[in-house]
């Protein structure tokens, strides 16, 4: 088998590096790539506004907000589901006005065949000088011509170049709207009254708060003082919004299921995993591929 050229286009063989080549310079096909850590988010700042949060809360699923960021998104939201729920009702009631209209009209078209079938019931006077045959020819006759009549005027279509005649466009109807309130994030429904206060333990409590987004450490462990970050998994106590390692909650915190904070109970659903952005190396544990989805040329 003779050897390919780097840059031979009379080949046989389409290899996959130049498929690759060729779809990322033409712009079709879907291309997928590997986020690296200028990509991610840290684990402390907001999903909305990629920044670190100042007054911090987080959903039920583990996903972190600034407090006033989630608030304008949550009335928003609601603002925007009042307007397609008065849509909504803009057109249904424009629905029930259009069937009480086509009721109507049928109601008279149904008049109006009533009337014309009991006209047409006319008692005509005997003629004896014509024979029962010869009017039943004629009946016949005068039958025919009406078939006749009523099978051409079938027949005949309208022209389609009137304007009047042409299909018209109908609106596009309307779904009727949900009523909740959904996470950017998890796409699950959010309510105001299920976002918990997050409390971060700073690494040195005599830094203010610029002094602190400096540095690459910035918050620690309530329990063991373990440095936080992308690579160590964290979960949020509820009672108190206390930020503690993942490892600190199964080797001590599960013994007892007591917040070491405040003393209150927990139960497993008051220890809420925080979701983190990842650290761009492939042993993470969090997926950070990106997909985009192009037209696709078919053969």
């Amino acid at each position: 088998m003779t050897r390919h050229g780097k840059n031979c286009t009379a080949g046989a063989v389409y290899t996959y590096h130049e498929k690759r080549k060729d779809t990322a310079a033409s712009g079709y096909g879907t291309q997928s790539i590997r986020l690296g850590k200028d990509a991610i988010k840290d684990f402390d700042c907001c999903c909305l506004s990629l920044q670190p949060c100042r007054d911090p809360v987080v959903t039920p699923d583990g996903y972190l907000y600034e407090k006033q960021a989630i608030l304008e998104y949550i009335l928003h939201q609601k603002k925007e589901i009042a307007q397609k729920m008065k849509a909504y009702e803009k057109q249904k009631q424009a629905q029930k006005s259009n069937n009480q209209l086509e009721s109507k009209s049928e109601e008279r078209e149904r008049v109006e065949k009533f009337k014309k079938r009991e006209n047409s019931i006319v008692s005509k006077p005997i003629n004896p000088f014509i024979s029962g045959k010869s009017v039943g020819e004629k009946s016949r006759g005068d039958s025919g011509e009406s078939s006749d009549s009523h099978a051409g005027s079938s027949q005949s279509l309208p022209s389609f170049w009137i304007p009047s005649l042409t299909p018209e466009s109908k609106p596009t109807l309307i779904k009727k709207p949900s009523k909740a309130v959904l996470c950017p994030m998890s796409g699950r429904p959010i309510k105001m009254n299920e976002l918990v206060t997050v409390r971060f333990t700073p690494l040195d409590s005599s830094l203010d708060r610029v002094a602190l987004l400096t540095r690459q450490d910035r918050y620690v462990c309530a329990v063991t003082r373990d440095v936080l970050g992308n690579s160590v998994p964290c979960a949020v106590l509820k009672p108190s919004g206390s930020v503690v390692t993942q490892e600190c909650v199964e080797k001590l915190i599960k013994d007892d299921m007591v917040d070491p904070v405040n003393g209150e109970k927990l139960h497993d659903k008051d220890i809420i995993p925080l979701q983190r952005g990842g650290t761009g190396f492939a042993a993470s544990g969090v997926d950070l591929h990106a997909k985009e989805a192009r037209p696709v040329m078919q053969v």
